[in-house]
């Protein structure tokens, strides 16, 4: 039988760091029958001032050629029992182990000051990453919490990775200003972007989830400034959106004073847009005077856009939604192994009200695949062909053999 891809993940809650990575340790390694040739590992953010023991704990207990992983506001894995957890503000570790045949694995740590300048030659991009362009890599990047220069990183990877898929998160500390770690088999870093590349007989598979449901029409910048939109249809923005608002429902005005978004169309051409086409932004602000709106993100003239209200309902409605069409997908290809998560911590049960309610879901469609991951300050994942960190969103990266 020819030598196949395995992906094991233990959690742990115990609240000592010694326990938690034996604990992790012995249920990953028991459940692979091959060695493993890259761990992933995610803490969370109540072992804060313990981060600089974990990377000599495991190397105690664990041998593994490429090790990564972060700090994350919460933790997510799968249980010996095999449900999957998302544990927010506890002590909890995650750590994934994968078997990779004929995959080459290549990690590499990205500084803002080395990223090239956005009109280089893919060359200088791939000098930075140290990997070729063919077979496209497949990368996992965990970026520090207020990383400059992600947005860039992201762009340059797609300039010289053509085909490639990039999934991931930034890395979040327990609250605002919390400390962050990124871990490489025996370095911390605090900044930075921390990424491995797989080429060969491995594709991720994505799933983003961005938990928005549009209201009223589209409209289409007809004045901007940088990230300000100072005309839709050639009217007053400010204006435009509380005629909008005064024609919801109720309980959409209620949401609409602290769930709403922008969506930008990311397609020019496509001509009936519908949920899923948009790229989510939050409003940053409005100038009452002007009746100018700020959102985070760039606006052009002659984009389009539609106002979206986020709440629990939407949010698992867009998820089901892409689980269904992932799921239909699938045959013949070969099943996938395992699955990474990276989640906003803008979600879980703050927006739920109820724990676990990605993963469960998640596990609903894609059964018996271990899945691990985090609770991030942002979520990187590609949406209509373009990777972008995004906000409020969950992000799947779902791994498999390429097969013959």
């Amino acid at each position: 039988m020819a030598d196949q891809m395995q992906w094991a993940n233990a959690l742990s809650t115990r609240p000592s760091l010694e326990a938690a990575v034996a604990d992790v340790v012995q249920q990953a390694v028991s459940s692979l029958t091959a060695p493993a040739d890259l761990g992933l590992v995610f803490i969370s953010s109540a072992f804060t001032s313990e981060y600089s023991r974990l990377l000599p704990l495991l190397a105690e207990r664990l041998s593994v050629p490429v090790l990564i992983g972060c700090s994350g506001g919460g933790v997510i894995g799968t249980t010996e029992w095999g449900q999957t957890q998302e544990l927010e503000a506890e002590p909890a570790l995650s750590l994934t182990l994968a078997h990779l045949p004929e995959v080459n694995i290549k990690a590499f740590h990205v500084v803002p000051e080395e990223i090239p300048d956005l009109d280089s030659s893919p060359d200088n991009w791939i000098d930075l990453i140290g990997v070729p362009p063919s077979p496209a890599p497949q990368f996992i990047l965990l970026s520090g919490a207020f990383s400059s220069g992600i947005n860039d990183l992201l762009q340059g990877i797609d300039f010289a990775y053509p085909g490639s898929v990039t999934v991931g998160g930034q890395a979040s500390g327990g609250g605002m200003g919390g400390r962050i770690a990124l871990f490489h088999n025996d370095q911390v870093y605090r900044e930075g972007t921390l990424g491995i590349a797989l080429s060969g007989n491995i594709v991720l598979e994505t799933i983003v989830a961005q938990g928005c449901r549009p209201i009223g029409k589209t409209y289409q910048v007809t004045k901007g400034d940088r990230n300000i939109i100072l005309e839709l249809d050639e009217q007053v923005p400010l204006v435009v959106l509380r005629d909008l608002i005064s024609h919801l429902g109720e309980e959409d005005r209620i949401l609409a004073q602290h769930s709403l978004f922008v969506g930008l169309a990311m397609d020019e051409f496509k001509q009936d847009l519908l949920q899923g086409d948009f790229l989510i932004r939050s409003i940053l602000g409005v100038d009452p005077s002007a009746g100018a709106i700020a959102i985070a993100d760039y606006v052009r003239p002659g984009q389009r856009l539609q106002f979206h209200l986020r709440d629990a309902q939407a949010s698992a409605e867009d998820l089901e939604f892409l689980l269904e069409s992932y799921q239909k997908q699938q045959a013949p290809k070969p099943s996938a192994v395992g699955a990474l998560m990276f989640s906003c911590v803008g979600r879980g049960e703050g927006l739920y009200g109820k724990p676990n309610f990605d993963s469960q879901l998640f596990r609903r469609y894609l059964k018996n695949i271990p899945l691990a991951g985090f609770f991030c300050g942002g979520e990187i994942g590609p949406v209509g062909g373009t990777t972008l960190l995004h906000n409020y969103t969950s992000v799947f990266g779902i791994c498999r053999a390429v097969g013959k």
